[in-house]
């Protein structure tokens, strides 16, 4: 037989499937051995893929989280910071593609990256739930053309600025600019991903938000009349900020007190700075889990509430309609043995509580 057309039987009874649980050790002993920047961790929501050519494995692909920044990116979908924060899970990036030393062969990648691209979407959707409109990679061109993804019919956008993660947020140097390619895995994804319907887009429940430099800058300032109810000897940060960033946290879609911790921990100096973070060493520190826990266990409820809702009124939309809606809470009983009713009325527009009424009446 040809050599072509033996190259040609290789490349259609090639076929990509999702890497097995009991696979991983193997997947990342090969990404940390045979990738030049090596084995990366799986980080929220990611999938590995793993391409099969009868019982060899000949390339390698992780689909994660995409970037939180790209300007090239976000200038060609067209939206604003906002809107982009709370759909950007609706894009995935291609952090990781590793075609195996054994399989250097002509047309493999295109192959492998078409097989990927035709499943990704149902398998996206059956793992966490919403689809996945856009993917997006990163090429470094002082190593690759990005060949394999012009062939794969991705679009190549642009640079970007070179500014790379750290400890403290982003560097300050430009470092080597990255070409950046896309994707769409749907019709007009510019479009779907900057429309208004939430719904459509399998995005439920309230939407994130991303704070602006205004917003965080003054939300101190909302807490600064609440007492402080830790002993002065335990104070290493003030109520102000432990409470801003908790607040800032849970504006940004954090639930719980170690997400909120986390959510601190990737701030930024300058988001820090804007936050009344103390300054050590020249650095700003953030408070950790079991500060924020004890804070918010100990401060008054009610006060904070209240310092909450004058938050709201400044920064929170206008209201056309107020909903009424109670329910019943479960296992909340009085002392009379009766369960606990609750009545709210909530924003439309803003989801803003603005007021209940419990009742402990209830047959």
């Amino acid at each position: 037989m040809p050599a072509d057309s033996v190259a040609t039987a290789c490349l259609s009874e090639l076929h990509v499937r999702l890497v097995a649980r009991h696979e991983e050790p193997r997947y990342k002993e090969l990404m940390a051995l045979h990738h030049y920047l090596g084995d990366l961790s799986k980080i929220g929501e990611t999938l590995w893929y793993v391409a099969i050519w009868r019982d060899q494995w000949a390339a390698l692909l992780s689909i994660s989280a995409a970037a939180l920044k790209c300007g090239v990116r976000d200038r060609w979908i067209g939206w604003d910071f906002t809107t982009q924060y709370g759909r950007l899970k609706l894009l995935a990036n291609n952090s990781r593609f590793l075609i195996l030393p054994d399989w250097h062969r002509p047309n493999v990648g295109s192959r492998v990256l078409s097989l990927m691209q035709r499943r990704l979407g149902d398998d996206w959707q059956t793992r966490f739930g919403h689809p996945v409109l856009l993917l997006e990679t990163f090429v470094d061109p002082q190593r690759f053309y990005g060949g394999v993804y012009r062939a794969s019919n991705w679009t190549e956008l642009g640079l970007t600025q070179g500014y790379r993660r750290t400890r403290a947020g982003y560097s300050e140097a430009h470092h080597a600019p990255k070409r950046v390619f896309v994707y769409p895995l749907c019709r007009n994804p510019q479009v779907l991903l900057t429309q208004a319907d939430r719904v459509q887009l399998q995005l439920t429940g309230k939407a994130n938000i991303m704070l602006s430099a205004d917003q965080m800058r003054i939300l101190p300032d909302f807490f600064s009349d609440i007492e402080d109810p830790r002993s002065r000897s335990g104070r290493r940060h003030r109520l102000s900020s432990v409470l801003s960033i908790a607040a800032a946290a849970t504006l940004c879609g954090m639930k719980g007190y170690k997400a909120m911790a986390g959510w601190a921990k990737d701030l930024g100096d300058k988001a820090r700075e804007r936050l009344g973070c103390r300054r050590v060493n020249g650095q700003y520190v953030v408070p950790s889990e079991s500060i924020i826990r004890d804070v918010l266990i100990r401060v008054d409820p009610g006060v904070l509430d209240g310092a909450l809702q004058k938050w709201n009124a400044a920064f929170a939309p206008q209201d056309q309609r107020i909903a009424v809606d109670g329910k019943t809470m479960c296992n909340a009983m009085d002392d009379k043995g009766h369960q606990t009713h609750i009545m709210s009325a909530v924003g439309h527009q803003s989801a803003v509580c603005y007021t209940q009424k419990k009742s402990a009446l209830y047959p």
